[in-house]
């Protein structure tokens, strides 16, 4: 009998450590990015603004590189949306003249998503 292949078995065991998403948290989390993106508010990270574009750019980023962390949308706002990695400073979002938490925007927005749909 043959012994199974090193690369074959690595192959496997990256497909177990992958996350598997539900069509709801991806549709979620793609809602998400895009409120950003469109939102034209000014997002403040380690101090600096950011325009919305290049806000959403960023948290598909670390959404990219983050999503084994994450097994749900709401764990998607806490561990990869709310604050640096790097510094652990909180993100903000500033549209008009209201500034707020971006984690407390995010959850926000979800929320309006999750009633929109449910309807």
């Amino acid at each position: 009998m043959k012994e199974p292949r090193l690369g074959f078995l690595l192959y496997l065991l990256t497909l177990v450590a992958l996350p598997v998403f539900s069509d709801e948290t991806n549709s979620e989390i793609e809602h998400l990015l895009t409120s950003v993106g469109e939102s034209n508010c000014m997002f403040i990270r380690n101090g600096k603004e950011h325009t919305s574009v290049d806000a959403e750019k960023h948290l598909r980023m670390k959404y990219r590189k983050g999503k084994n962390w994450v097994a749900n949308t709401d764990q998607f706002i806490e561990r990869i949306a709310t604050e640096s990695s790097l510094s652990g400073v909180l993100y903000y979002i500033r549209c008009s003249e209201s500034e707020e938490p971006t984690g407390e925007w995010l959850s926000k927005k979800l929320a309006e998503y999750r009633y929109s749909i449910a309807q």
